[in-house]
């Protein structure tokens, strides 16, 4: 992919600084390896996903992993910012989003001076898809811990995840609650992606509380630099259950197991 940051190769999606007029409060990873000692005929209840890619064979399915292609996307969004922003990039993660209906997807984040970049990036072409641009000194809250579930959802996962709100005094609306696309959810959640421990590479650049103290201080900077009209500066960093509000769940069931969200090889077909 060319490296010259045009502007054409982006679907950008920004959270302006407007939201503070809107009312409501939404309420609102790393994840960890099958019990040993499960009983086999409750795997399917108790699967993990993502599940970690220990094994190096199964890691390199993940085309995020082929040699050169998270530099090459690094690089792509460097220009991006260099040209369209005039910003530099203090850090550069790997992790998965967990969608308002539980679907995971594979996610490039980048911190600035002044702004959380969420990418979405292809990993086979080496191309950033769409862009969400989130001011940091909107950020409001960052909430840490184990996700829950309604009983009735088919794709629960244990662990603890990431969530971060931008706008606490907006209620999701309810559309955007039951669109499965929607981008006017004022929040994010992530967990560790699948490959974290497959090099120590991905160890470091898919560790979600690694990425969650960097993101606190660079929002407390970007709040003393730039503060929000009418909101009192600081961020509420606070350890809490995640509560993904799927009451049936079935196609992040589906999804998930067949890793959708993830840039992946998914074997040849023909003779």
């Amino acid at each position: 992919m060319s490296q010259d940051g045009s502007s054409q190769e982006f679907q950008t999606v920004e959270i302006r600084k407007e939201q503070e007029e809107n009312k409501g409060n939404p309420h609102s990873g790393s994840a960890s390896d099958l019990n040993p000692g499960t009983d086999p005929s409750l795997a399917s209840k108790s699967t993990l996903y993502p599940r970690p890619a220990n094994d190096p064979y199964d890691s390199r399915k993940y085309f995020a992993t082929r040699p050169g292609a998270f530099d090459q996307a690094m690089d792509d969004l460097k220009a991006h910012m260099v040209t369209n922003m005039g910003e530099v990039a203090h850090g550069f993660w790997l992790l998965t989003e967990i969608d308002h209906w539980n679907n995971e997807k594979e996610r490039i984040l980048v911190i600035t001076d002044s702004t959380l970049l969420i990418c979405k990036y292809d990993f086979i072409m080496l191309k950033c898809l769409q862009l969400q641009k989130i001011p940091l000194s909107c950020i409001d809250r960052i909430c840490t811990g184990p996700f829950t579930f309604p009983d009735t959802s088919l794709d629960k996962r244990e662990g603890e995840g990431l969530r971060i709100f931008w706008d606490q005094r907006r209620e999701p609306t309810f559309l955007s609650r039951w669109n499965p696309w929607s981008t006017e959810v004022p929040y994010a959640t992530f967990m560790a992606h699948p490959v974290k421990n497959s090099s120590q590479r991905f160890n470091t650049i898919c560790e979600v509380s690694t990425f969650s103290t960097q993101l606190v201080q660079a929002v407390q900077r970007a709040q003393r630099k730039d503060p929000a009209p009418g909101r009192t500066a600081g961020v509420a960093v606070v350890n809490e259950p995640i509560y993904i509000q799927t009451y049936t769940g079935l196609m992040s069931f589906l999804g998930n197991r067949n890793k959708l969200g993830y840039s992946l090889a998914r074997g040849s077909f023909g003779f």
